[in-house]
């Protein structure tokens, strides 16, 4: 027992001084990840240290999460081991061994050793190897690590491992080998086989004088040993490894061995400093750059990336005096940033490994490379605050034959530089925002409603993409009544500065928390909270408005009652006052109380739809009048309204409301998203879409204008060829008022609308209102109180009313006599005397 009693101390003491040694580490270092990466192992629960034979990127036996551990090739040139003479070295993962070059072998008998002084490689008789290349030994001699051949067989020049035909040849008269085979001698003759790497053609024997082979195409995979930095070019009977474009050998390494090993020859790209700015905060960070850019290496291309990023997060961070300059410097500041960061992180990311790499800092900043050969058709990157969705197809540079790189970056500091930035919408869109509020916009205010996104490819040219790239963007801040969301982009300016574009970018959807954009181009992106004053509308068209449009409902209803009820004036052209009445009653009424009702999206867009359809219709109605009044004035010379009537009636009812459904089933159906606006239920002018109503709208009132035209010149033509019958005379007079009264009632006030530009705008808008608010008062004045007809009845009905009030009265007279006689009072019959 006594014995053991200093072994146990001898092991305590170790395990204390073992502990000592690791504690310091333990409060440095965390704790290991859940897996450490391949070929390492987690060291005293520490770290993650690379196994015997791995080194990390950065040459380091510890490797941090994300990284790898790559093998040491201990045969690379310069050779880091030493196998001796006539020895080969040959590298495995993780270790080496050394064998003996061909033509020797181990005098110990072991096929692999580890260093020069196990090395016991001694020359091999050949005739051990094959006993059958000579046909005897006195033609075979040989030699330290190879042998000669004497008598019939000579050695040949080009290749001293030949033989080449002599004498026995020539004296026998057989033909010499291919130059692709070997010569082996057997008894009394040879044959012909396939050299190392060489192969039969089709259809050639193997061993007769007439073999014939071709070159193996070393280069196919798994038949060469080539390193993946360079590329595998077949020659000959053999192969070579040579550098990649834009690779060269690493120092000491030879460009076309099979050993051969390089590096991409990737430089630091130059940033230059914005012109004329000048701040010390931004004279400082580009001293930060130079230094980075002095230090560079292609190998630790990841670590200054990393230092790229966190520089720039340092410098919007702690600005100093940057926000002290005026606004045009900083957005010139700005797009310095913004391009050169591009610029520089498309060139280092060439530099890196094949595979997906996130790069973050504590300020929020975060970068996404994915670096791959070919790719799948599309490619997603997401960061915290984006995601961006590409074809791989725009990510391949034409021009380059290595990896292809997509980056997307974003910097919640770059807004900072950015605020109050001008906004420069595209023609479509500033147009569509003036019609949408009628001209009365006053002034557009932008906000960042995102962080700033950076997107960039291995290909440079990305001005005009031939398929959009998507971009989500996240956001906390809900857009408002009066405010819309835009898709925009960072355009540099010719002076250096720059300003917020939409050009090549739109929307796609947008909702509480997220947006949506499509764009053909890539640069630096955001997504930008417009918001926007409107004038208050002119309380005065407002009041002409609905009183005007109160008493056309009252006389639309009235008119609608009269044509409906009044059996004895019906015919085809009251039918036809009774749809244009109806269809402008129910639109009236429906934009009376529900144009303004933009909230929900769904209720505004039917709203919208109805009001295309109601308006449409009534216009189509107002075309079926004007071809009833051209048909009826060209009838007068033969006095034939039949024919108008039955043609009339059968294409009344699918003209009026078929064609209006139709044009708005295509406009629903091609764009339903564009039924309503921000500010009203009506058809958004986006895209050309509110031509799916003014089309058909100067479509009609051309067509009305020429009906019209030519109903004047059938009347002119006819009063001039009447006689004195005045009957006629009076009803030609009557068409021709009614004509210029329904282009007056039903075309003037539309073409008024299209008239409100330029300085009479104001004076049109209230002419406009007028008119068209008491669009039904005319209606009913001109088909109701100024018919002959209708008059007629109306007369029928005031007299039939009246007499029904008489008769009541009457009634009402002779009910209270009757009830005010006593009520007790007995009628007794009168009795006969008798």
């Amino acid at each position: 027992g006594s014995s053991m009693f200093p072994e146990l101390l001898l092991t305590a003491l170790c395990v204390l001084l073992t502990l000592l040694e690791d504690g310091p580490q333990n409060t440095r270092a965390s704790a290991c990840p859940q897996q450490c990466p391949p070929d390492s192992s987690c060291v005293s629960g520490t770290a993650c240290r690379c196994d015997p034979g791995f080194l990390s990127p950065s040459g380091k036996n510890e490797v941090n999460q994300g990284e790898t551990c790559e093998d040491i090739d201990e045969c690379e040139q310069p050779v880091k081991v030493t196998c001796g003479k006539d020895a080969r070295c040959h590298n495995t993962k993780g270790s080496y061994y050394c064998t003996c070059k061909p033509g020797y072998r181990p005098g110990s008998g072991a096929t692999k050793f580890s260093n020069a002084s196990e090395n016991t490689c001694q020359g091999m008789d050949k005739r051990q190897l094959n006993p059958v290349i000579c046909k005897s030994h006195r033609n075979c001699v040989n030699t330290h690590g190879s042998y000669t051949c004497q008598a019939e067989f000579e050695l040949n020049p080009q290749d001293p491992k030949l033989c080449k035909e002599g004498d026995l040849v020539q004296q026998s008269g057989r033909q010499p080998c291919h130059k692709m085979t070997h010569c082996q001698n057997i008894v009394s003759s040879y044959e012909c086989r396939c050299r190392p790497n060489w192969k039969l053609i089709p259809g050639s024997p193997n061993g007769p004088h007439n073999t014939v082979c071709e070159d193996v195409d070393d280069c196919q995979p798994g038949q060469n040993s080539c390193h993946k930095s360079t590329q595998c070019h077949n020659t000959e009977g053999s192969y070579d490894c040579l550098c990649r474009p834009g690779w060269k050998p690493v120092p000491g390494s030879p460009n076309g061995p099979h050993n051969t090993v390089c590096e991409q020859d990737i430089s630091f790209p130059t940033w230059i400093p914005p012109p004329g700015i000048k701040s010390q905060s931004l004279s400082h960070f580009f001293e930060k750059v130079q230094d980075l850019h002095r230090d560079f290496k292609a190998a630790l291309a990841q670590d200054t990336i990393q230092d790229i990023i966190q520089e720039v997060d340092n410098l919007l961070e702690t600005p100093g005096d940057l926000f002290t300059l005026p606004r045009s410097e900083q957005y010139c500041v700005a797009t310095n940033l913004l391009t050169g960061w591009e610029h520089i992180l498309r060139e280092l990311s060439k530099a890196l490994s094949n595979g997906t790499l996130t790069f973050r800092t504590a300020a929020g900043t975060e970068l996404s490379l994915e670096v791959k050969k070919q790719g799948d058709k599309n490619v997603t990157l997401s960061i915290n605050q984006a995601k961006m969705l590409v074809n791989w197809d725009m990510v391949q540079d034409s021009g380059g034959s290595g990896p292809a790189v997509v980056g997307l970056v974003s910097s919640p500091g770059m807004g900072k530089l950015l605020v109050g930035a001008p906004l420069v919408l595209e023609t479509e869109e500033q147009s569509v925002l003036n019609e949408t509020h009628k001209g009365l916009l006053q002034e557009v205010s932008s906000v960042l409603l995102s962080d700033v996104i950076s997107a960039f490819v291995s290909n440079t040219d990305t001005q005009n993409l031939s398929s959009p790239v998507t971009f989500v963007f996240k956001h906390t801040v809900t857009p408002g009544p009066r405010q819309k969301v835009f898709c925009v982009f960072w355009e540099p300016g010719q002076n250096g500065s720059g300003h917020w574009s939409t050009k090549g970018c739109w929307m796609v959807g947008t909702g509480d928390t997220s947006t949506t954009c499509q764009c053909t181009h890539l640069s630096s992106f955001a997504v930008l909270m417009a918001h926007y004053d409107v004038q208050d509308d002119d309380p005065a068209l407002a009041v002409i408005t609905y009183v005007g449009l109160s008493l056309s409902l009252l006389c639309l209803l009235l008119a609608a009652l009269t044509f409906l009820l009044c059996k004895a004036i019906q015919n085809t052209s009251t039918s036809l006052h009774l749809q244009l009445s109806l269809c402008l009653f129910l639109a009236h009424l429906l934009f009376l109380t529900a144009i303004d009702r933009t909230e929900p999206k769904v209720l505004c867009a039917i709203i919208a739809g109805a009001l295309h359809y109601l308006y449409l219709a009534s216009f189509t109605w107002m075309l079926l009048e004007g071809l009833h009044l051209f048909l009826t004035t060209r009838n007068l010379t033969v006095v034939n309204y039949s024919s108008v009537s039955r043609f009339m009636k059968k294409l009344m009812l699918p003209v009026g409301y078929g064609v209006p459904a139709v044009i708005v089933a295509i406009s629903a159906a091609s764009r339903p998203h564009l039924y309503g606006t921000p500010a009203r239920c009506w058809l958004h002018p986006e895209k050309g879409f509110i031509w799916g109503f003014l089309g058909p709208v100067c479509a009609i009132l051309f067509v009305n204008l020429a009906l019209f035209l030519m109903t004047l010149w059938i009347l002119k033509s006819k009063l001039s060829s009447l006689n004195s019958d005045v009957s006629t005379l009076k009803n030609t007079r009557m068409l021709t008022f009614k004509a210029i009264a329904q282009l007056f009632i039903l075309g003037c006030t539309w073409c008024l609308g299209i008239l409100q530009v330029g300085p009479a705008a104001q004076a049109m808008a209230y002419l406009f209102t007028i008119i068209n608010s008491l669009q039904g008062v005319f209606i009913f004045l001109v088909y109701c109180l100024l018919s002959q007809q209708v008059q007629e009845q109306y007369r029928k009905w005031w007299k039939g009313v009246r007499k029904t009030k008489a008769e009541s009265e009457q009634y009402t007279l002779s009910s209270g006599i009757q009830s005010d006689a006593p009520k007790h009072s007995v009628v007794r019959p009168c009795i006969a005397p008798r």
